[in-house]
């Protein structure tokens, strides 16, 4: 992922598995939206805390972001990523496992850190070395403990701090118009995944950001 110097003026687009999905369907749909939209990572973002499901949907998914030189990182579960050969993980528990993350994945690899609606969480995340830190729930949605990420933090956020930020969590084209001018990347996942259609959704959502 690009450092706050290079990223462009409009976010990035920044992708979240669904929980679950059908490993003989879901990566031919990953694979349309990718051919068509620019997108700057893609996080495997699975509910399954089973091993053999998550290293075969971690190959799978690998398989199409490398053809089409994509990022992949995994929610939390540093060691498939080494095991997988994946670009890093997500870590969920704010700025704790940043640090042993960092040391056993190495430099080049991406840490992400989500820090719910906590601009300390953040910061320490910041300090601790992530390639990007993640604040949401935006919307209403299930993500953290319902607390929302509102505007304010993504705009104090992207005046006084260089980390790259990504908002995420109950997305809608308000939300992106009113947060597009202050944050690195949308985090967009059920958003599109539910419609019938996940590109023409993403279409849609792209379109509020400017």
């Amino acid at each position: 992922m690009e450092s706050p110097s290079d990223a462009p003026e409009q976010p990035q687009i920044y992708l979240i598995s669904p929980p679950s999905f059908e490993l003989g369907k879901f990566p031919g749909q990953l694979a349309r939206v990718l051919d068509a939209v620019d997108v700057a990572c893609v996080r495997l973002d699975l509910a399954s805390r089973d091993e053999d499901t998550l290293s075969r949907a971690g190959d799978a998914l690998r398989e199409v972001t490398m053809e089409r030189d994509v990022a992949l990182v995994i929610s939390d579960h540093q060691i498939l990523a080494e095991r997988l050969g994946l670009d890093g993980v997500h870590l969920t528990d704010a700025s704790k496992s940043v640090r042993a993350a960092r040391k056993a994945l190495g430099p080049d690899a991406i840490v992400g850190s989500f820090c719910a609606a906590s601009q300390h969480d953040g910061m320490v995340a910041g300090e601790a070395g992530v390639d990007y830190v993640s604040f949401g729930p935006v919307g209403t949605s299930g993500l953290g403990d319902g607390a929302q990420a509102e505007a304010d933090l993504f705009q104090w956020w992207s005046q006084m701090i260089e980390v790259p930020v990504v908002a995420e969590g109950g997305l809608t084209e308000d939300l992106i118009r009113g947060i597009a001018p202050h944050t690195d990347f949308f985090g967009i996942g059920d958003e599109i995944w539910h419609a019938e259609n996940p590109l023409a959704a993403l279409k849609s959502l792209m379109r509020a950001m400017g």
